[in-house]
């Protein structure tokens, strides 16, 4: 138990932590009451009042969420957002200080200043929409409760609990805080929520030795399952103090890991801001010696570093991310932070969680053995859909087992689908019945229980006692582990006929237990026989028993799984199996799903990994490609993951337990389960998958490499029309042109008006259809790979080419020497009007040729992506507006274009497509597998 767990003197003060504490489970049943200062009546409404003042209301705190303002305000830190606020502020302060003041110079203030509200407006919106999706899912932690305050039994709220309060607990019900048990009717509760072992264990009213808590068989625990039994038991936390709230402060504390995009991304906005503040001093210190203005030179040089800032990046890229939720959303798969689409798709080793992960967390009777022969039964889950082959033979083992079982099936309703109220495992063999043809209700009312011997864990079995159909006498019916009631048995009921269980049956019987044992599966064993006495002694009625037969039942993996698991080994993804269970119930699971294939796999529990430091875990998960960890508490998961990522792995974890929440919190990305996850779990983690199902994560990934892919292809898209934006500019400067060749307001039409809906367009498209036949890319490539860098170079130098050739060619055919050129002359219009159309009209072809790095378009079709078609369109009429509207003509100060001039836009376009095709054909023959992780 935390130190921070409330444990009360009579007088209802808080005791130093430590022995005090641990007390609490020790005690016998009065001493609880004056330990937690309360009694069997409950709690006087007085001392509750003022406990909830002292220990505040019993729910876990919230995650701290900042405000709408500073959600908005985090828009602005951005590296390219603060580079053109600066930009923008020194623009206001140029058109202040010149003299006469320049309109242009405050238009472009105005313009760069809106680009980065623009910009800030889409991130946020996006980010909001994705939290607030987020925070419709359901919290687990039950929202009421039964207690019994002033003798008095009353339901009211969960969090209004306080320690000292006792709650009455019946099967069905979840717990809502951490209480002693004081009273245990047959109790079983399931932990998987807190341990991650699916198996529900037995607990005791009876004081037990000093344990750690969670191993106390007298304790029950919030965000817990009564599955069993009934009982009443006194609150000793609540609220952060619980054990459920410890696991949560540990995940609270748990620091989020940047992406490796978000890593990227930011230093590429460091490298790209230092070379377009480095450049536009340059040119600011070589044309101020020409005898130009400051004030003009200075604006001059802004605007060549506005030319290299990409400043739709930020919105392209948010957008781009957004279309990636929402494709996971479809697939069930809640992104809860935009960049986490991204950090799936770098995915290198995924930790997963057993119970309600891979499996459905719902226990299933798949093999039958009686009569010496072993019968399928088809079907999974609670759902009584399957059946029995040959259900003959063994209709009297199941309606015994059915008989000596207190759970109890639950038909679908308010959309949920069939449950077990109860025992899991005796909810398999009711649903095993079931298919079997047997009518539960009616075996019920014609053998009447009138005695039970519940299990415990030294005996190993279960026994019930009922009246004979005939009246005239009693039956016992008795499950339990096969070596105990095989030992109480003298007879066999052999294909129908009793016999005497010899040495020979008794061995094959044992030999049928191994073999379905070794399959994974939990067997249990079924016996009966008459008495005379309903009233009869345990002893008697356990004894000279009549074997019927075995049930071997397993949590089933999710029919989707094995063909998930397949997909990230051919993706290059390592599967580690992170979980509570027992290592035997791990390894057949894994191999049943596909992540165990060889014999040998390496199994460590949490014990061992308490005996090993960081240097042998660090070998351990090089050496073993196929490993279970089994037995491990949150702390372990957190070690693991630390480990993984200290061997540059991206590593994502799976889970739906609170255990689970610190390691989903550490990974690089945390993947909670939306429906059977706890609130704990949902979170920390940075993507829920509503349908709780693997294979949404395997699809996530896949959308998360295409994603990555798409940004590449929309940077490559825009950093090439810089090249074209910024070397006419210092042709103009090295050739002695005092004017520029496309101004900064042009500049800034290009990228928000031209580049951002073909970038979109770009970030849209499908993902290839060997994207997941690929490795996962190296923690370390860098998104500005060599290949992009060169293909940027490639595409922006001939349109960079182009552009420059027609603004000189128009200033050249005008006469006009250099020196006499100003503003006004429609020479010029013309040419910066020609600069730009011819930018925007070779970007059309550029997004185009990106679309694929070694396929040729025509291939793909010309016409498969109809967005970027029309984004191009959108981006020509809007250039044509520019060159033809007259309100346009005077913000941008251009000029109308004739059709040969558009001839001549028109035919450099096609060259660079032409140019791009022909690279691709020289790669496709040189290189005819092309490099390892590119694109093929």
């Amino acid at each position: 138990m935390g130190s921070g767990t409330p444990v009360l003197t009579p007088g209802g003060s808080r005791p130093p932590t430590g022995k005090a504490e641990s007390a609490v489970q020790t005690l016998a049943t009065g001493n609880v009451f004056a330990a937690l200062g309360t009694s069997p009546r409950g709690l006087a409404s007085s001392e509750v009042a003022a406990r909830r003042t002292q220990f505040g209301p019993n729910e876990l705190p919230r995650a701290g969420r900042r405000g709408l303002w500073r959600d908005l305000a985090t828009q602005f830190t951005d590296l390219f957002a603060v580079v053109l606020l600066v930009a923008s502020a020194i623009t206001f302060l140029a058109y202040w200080l010149r003299d006469p003041r320049d309109v242009g110079t405050l238009q472009l203030a105005v313009a760069i200043l809106g680009v980065v509200l623009l910009n800030a407006a889409i991130g946020f919106a996006q980010e909001y929409s994705a939290e607030r999706t987020a925070e419709s899912l359901q919290a687990m932690v039950p929202h009421t409760c039964r207690v019994l305050r002033d003798g008095q039994r009353q339901e009211l709220p969960a969090h209004d609990l306080v320690p000292g309060d006792i709650v009455v607990l019946e099967a069905g019900d979840a717990v809502s805080a951490d209480c002693r048990l004081i009273e245990a009717h047959e109790v079983s509760v399931n932990n998987a929520a807190l341990t991650g072992e699916s198996d529900a264990v037995a607990r005791t009213g009876e004081p037990v030795a000093a344990s750690p808590v969670l191993e106390a068989r007298n304790c029950v625990f919030m965000g817990t399952d009564v599955v069993a039994g009934s009982a009443k038991a006194v609150v000793f936390a609540t609220g952060a103090a619980t054990e459920f709230g410890r696991i949560f402060r540990l995940a609270a504390a748990a620091p989020r890991q940047k992406t490796p995009l978000q890593r990227q991304v930011a230093s590429m906005a460091r490298r790209v801001a230092g070379t377009a503040l480095a450049i536009g001093a340059a040119l600011f210190a070589v044309r101020l010696p020409t005898g130009q203005p400051f004030v003009e030179t200075f604006v001059f040089a802004l605007g060549v570093m506005v030319a290299l800032v990409p400043e739709g990046l930020p919105a392209t890229l948010s957008v781009s991310l957004a279309i990636g939720v929402r494709r996971m959303a479809r697939r069930h798969a809640l992104v809860k932070q935009l960049l986490a689409v991204e950090a799936l798709g770098s995915t290198t080793v995924v930790c997963t969680d057993k119970t309600g992960t891979l499996t459905q967390a719902e226990m299933t009777v798949v093999q039958l053995w009686a009569g010496g022969a072993q019968h399928a039964v088809s079907g999974v889950g609670y759902a009584p859909a399957g059946e029995v082959a040959d259900p003959r033979p063994v209709r009297e083992l199941l309606r015994a087992a059915a008989l000596c079982s207190n759970a109890r099936l639950i038909p679908p309703a308010d959309r949920e689908g069939w449950r077990v109220l109860g025992d899991t495992t005796e909810g398999a063999l009711l649903v095993a019945a079931a298919k079997a043809g047997l009518d539960l209700t009616d075996e019920d009312a014609a053998e009447p229980r009138v005695a039970e011997y519940p299990f415990d864990s030294v005996r190993k079995l279960m026994s019930t006692v009922h009246r004979d159909s005939d009246g005239r006498g009693y039956l016992v019916y008795v499950k339990g582990a096969p070596q105990e009631v095989l030992a109480r048995c003298t007879a066999v009921d052999w294909r129908g006929e009793q016999q005497q269980l010899t040495d020979e049956l008794r061995g094959a019987v044992t030999v049928a237990n191994d073999e379905l044992a070794s399959q994974g599966l939990r067997v249990l064993a079924v016996a009966w026989r008459p008495v005379t006495d309903g009233r009869a002694v345990r002893d008697e009625a356990e004894s000279g028993l009549i074997f019927l037969g075995l049930a071997g039942m397993l949590d089933p993996p999710r029919p989707d799984v094995s063909e998930a698991v397949d997909a990230c080994r051919r993706a290059g993804i390592r599967i580690v199996m992170v979980t509570g269970d027992h290592p035997l119930t791990a390894e057949a699971v894994a191999r049943r799903v596909g992540i165990v294939r060889h014999p040998g796999p390496t199994v460590v529990t949490g014990s061992r990994l308490d005996t090993i430091d960081d240097h042998a875990l660090d070998g351990l998960l090089a050496q073993s490609t196929e490993l279970l960890l089994c037995r491990v508490s949150p702390e372990h998961k957190m070690r693991v993951v630390t480990a993984l990522q200290r061997r540059d792995e991206v590593v994502a974890v799976t889970g739906d337990g609170a255990n689970d929440a610190p390691a989903l919190k550490h990974a690089d990305i945390g993947v909670a389960m939306g429906a059977s996850g706890t609130d704990v779990a949902r979170e920390a983690a940075v993507m829920v998958l509503l349908d709780d199902s693997f294979a949404s994560i395997v699809a996530a990934v896949r959308l998360g490499r295409s994603v990555y892919q798409n940004i590449r292809k929309f940077l490559i898209y825009l950093f090439s029309h810089n090249i074209a934006e910024l070397v006419p500019i210092l042709a103009a400067t090295f050739a002695g042109f005092p004017l520029v060749p496309i101004t900064a307001v042009q500049i800034l039409a290009i990228d928000l008006g031209s580049d951002v809906l073909p970038a979109l367009a770009l970030g849209a498209e499908p993902p290839e259809p060997d994207v997941m036949d690929r490795p996962p890319r190296s923690r370390r490539e860098r998104l500005f790979s060599t290949a992009v860098m060169g293909r940027i170079l490639f595409l922006g130098g001939i349109q960079a080419l182009g552009v420059t050739a027609v603004f000189f060619w128009h200033i050249h055919a005008s006469g006009i020497p250099y020196s006499e050129f100003t503003e006004d002359d429609t020479a010029y219009r013309e040419a910066i009007t020609m600069v730009q159309a011819g930018i925007v009209v070779s970007q059309f072809f550029n997004a185009l040729a990106v679309r694929t790095e070694r396929q040729s378009l025509f291939r793909i079709g010309l016409l498969s992506n109809p967005w970027l078609l029309a984004a191009g369109c959108f981006g020509t009429a809007l250039m044509a507006a520019i060159s033809y509207a007259p309100p346009l003509q005077a913000l941008f100060n251009t000029a109308p274009l004739d059709a040969a001039d558009w001839a001549v836009l028109a035919a450099f376009g096609v060259l660079l497509l032409a140019a791009e095709e022909t690279r691709k054909w020289w790669v496709r023959r040189h290189r005819p597998h092309g490099p390892k992780g590119e694109e093929q």
